[in-house]
């Protein structure tokens, strides 16, 4: 059974880049035709999706954030990365790393990280 884990700071300042690490655990990120994602939810709205990292290693980013976001990974530690730079209070969400499949729709999720951008 695949599991998904966030981890990273839970608060972080503005201007500065917000870096978060999503470990996986029961299956590798290199095989399977998935997109390893990263989505998330701002207090009282809806879920954004960021971006994903293929089973193959090529990398998607939402074009809302595209300049400022960048998705990699460690197939050595089954890891993938999301940074977000010159983060904004507009930033703070709840951030979900999350399997996805080709349909489109995400069938394993992380159990999420706060993270607030405040000085």
């Amino acid at each position: 059974q695949v599991q998904l884990q966030e981890s990273g700071p839970g608060l972080v300042k503005p201007s500065q880049t917000l870096s978060l690490t999503c470990t996986v655990s029961g299956g590798s990120i290199t095989t399977g035709d998935y997109y390893w994602s990263w989505i998330r939810q701002p207090p009282e709205k809806g879920l954004e999706w960021m971006g994903a990292i293929h089973y193959s290693g090529t990398t998607y980013n939402s074009p809302s954030l595209k300049s400022r976001t960048s998705i990699s990974r460690d197939t050595s530690k089954n890891q993938f990365t999301l940074q977000l730079n010159s983060v904004t209070p507009e930033d703070t969400a709840v951030y979900y790393c999350a399997r996805v499949v080709p349909e489109g729709y995400p069938e394993v999720w992380g159990q999420g990280t706060q993270v607030t951008v405040s000085s």
